[in-house]
Order: C-alpha cells, then structure tokens, then sequence
C-alpha cells in the first residue's frame, strides 16, 4: 500500500530531528505535505541533551523534498502562540490546506524526585510538554474545521502518560495532561469528524534517549556507561526483549492514525511501548 496520506498536508512540531524529523518523513513518503516547525535552540533546561540546531531543520526539509513533496519550515518555541499561529497560517497559505496535526515537540529532564525538582525544569516541562501541545492544536485546528473535510490530530505521550516513573515528575505529569488534552479534543471535535489520539513510546533511540545524563540515570552504579549498559537495564522495563525502539516505530503508528485507515478511532491512547504497561 502506498500513498497513504495523498494530498494531505501535516503540521508537525519538534520536526527538526528524531520523533518529529521522522514523522515529517514517514508521512511525505506516504504523500503528505509539510509544515514542520522547531525552536532550534536551547531554551533553558537543564537536561544537558543538545539542543536542536537550524542545520537540523533544513536537514528534515531536505530529506522531504527528496521525496517529492513540498515542506515549509519556521523556527518557532511551542510557547508562543503568536508564532506558532503564524507558522501555520503561513504554511496553509503556501500548501493551501491543513489536514493532521502531529505535536510532537517535548523536552526531559530527570534525575529529581519531585520535592527536589527545581521551578524552573517544572515550568519549562509544563509549558512545552503540555501548554505548548494545547497551543499547537489551537493554532492549527481552525484550518481543519474551515476545510471543511475533518482531519486528524495526534498528541506525543509516552508510556510515562499511562503510569508513573521515579525522578521524572514533572514529565509524567505533563505526559498525562496530554491525555487529558486529547480526550477533551475528541469529545470536541469530532461532531467536525476530526479524530484526537496520542501515541505513548517507551524509550526512543533519539538524542532525548540517548544521551550522557540518561545513561547515568539508567545506571548510577557505573562511572561512564555506555549504550550496552544503558541496554542492560532499558531491557528490563520491556515484555519485548528490546531496550528501546526506533523513530520509524512511532511514525507508522503516526502514520496509521493520519490516514483513512483510523477513520473511525479516536479518543484512543495507542501505545508503542514494547510491553512497557505489561511491567
């Protein structure tokens, strides 16, 4: 099957590398275009993951319009509506619909128990992880619903939206507030026959992962753990024997709920996470 997505045109946020970069390119193969926007620079955690660069923007571009399709980019913080709203109306006038939106930008910062988590990684963890998927659909569904042929809309959770983990509070609370999030939309919208799902990974094979601070985090006991250790112990919180998945996982199951196919599910929390919910 093939052109799964034809005609349709996506917004996708945090699309300059991982989760989003693969998304943007999973859903262009299947004939989709894009609108993909990232903030491109640090913006204050302290999670010590590195940040997203413009390069990597017009990498994701890049990798689109190899395949034939058009992308419109823009940096922009899922903070600020304003942009984002700009972004989007922007791409819509260039694109000429809107048809899905994917909020997928989110940050982590662990290694706290909540009483010792810091305001400021609180209030950023919020702010992007919740707020600003709350925002992204804001500033998109108004062209869904002008469009005038429903659409599709899917939320980045996690397994941590589901159930909780130690030393990542403000994650996992941010992570089940974009369940709430989607429930509400569904109930909603979907008199406009616009669906609402979340996707929720497990540990995903992305900088947000793999990265110094999580191997750390995954095995205190070592002075520089590498990915094998980080494997050791990531195997342990699967039924799967895997300690983590790849971006193309997530973006099939993407992917199935942008297209036809999921034309009647909504409402639906779809997990990715190799058995993680079964721990």
């Amino acid at each position: 099957m093939s052109g799964r997505v034809e005609g349709k045109v996506a917004f996708i946020t945090g699309a300059a590398r991982g989760q989003g970069r693969s998304h943007a390119v999973r859903l262009a193969q299947e004939g989709a275009d894009i609108i993909a926007v990232d903030v491109c620079r640090p913006v204050g955690e302290s999670s010590g993951i590195p940040a997203s660069t413009p390069g990597d923007l017009a990498e994701t571009a890049g990798l689109v319009e190899s395949l034939g399709r058009r992308i419109v980019t823009r940096e922009v913080d899922v903070r600020d509506f304003d942009a984002l709203q700009a972004a989007v109306d922007s791409g819509v006038e260039q694109l000429g619909r809107l048809d899905v939106i994917v909020a997928n930008a989110g940050i982590g910062i662990g290694g706290a128990t909540l009483e010792a988590t810091g305001e400021q990684d609180w209030d950023a963890v919020i702010d992007i992880n919740l707020s600003g998927v709350w925002k992204t659909v804001k500033a998109g569904v108004p062209h869904i619903l002008s469009g005038g042929r429903g659409g599709s809309i899917i939320l980045t959770s996690s397994v941590g939206g589901l159930k909780a983990h130690q030393n990542i509070g403000h994650y996992v609370t941010a992570k089940h507030g974009v369940v709430g999030l989607m429930r509400a939309f569904a109930v909603e919208l979907g008199q406009h026959s616009v669906r609402v799902n979340t996707v929720h990974p497990t540990n995903v094979n992305t900088p947000m992962f793999m990265n110094e601070g999580t191997k750390r985090m995954f095995r205190p006991d070592l002075e520089n753990p590498g990915p094998e250790d980080l494997a050791a112990v990531a195997r342990q919180m699967h039924v799967l024997p895997v300690g983590w998945v790849e971006p193309v996982d997530i973006s099939n199951a993407v992917l199935f709920l942008a297209s036809d196919e999921s034309r009647y599910v909504t409402g639906l929390p779809l997990t990715v996470d190799a058995g993680s919910l079964l721990k």
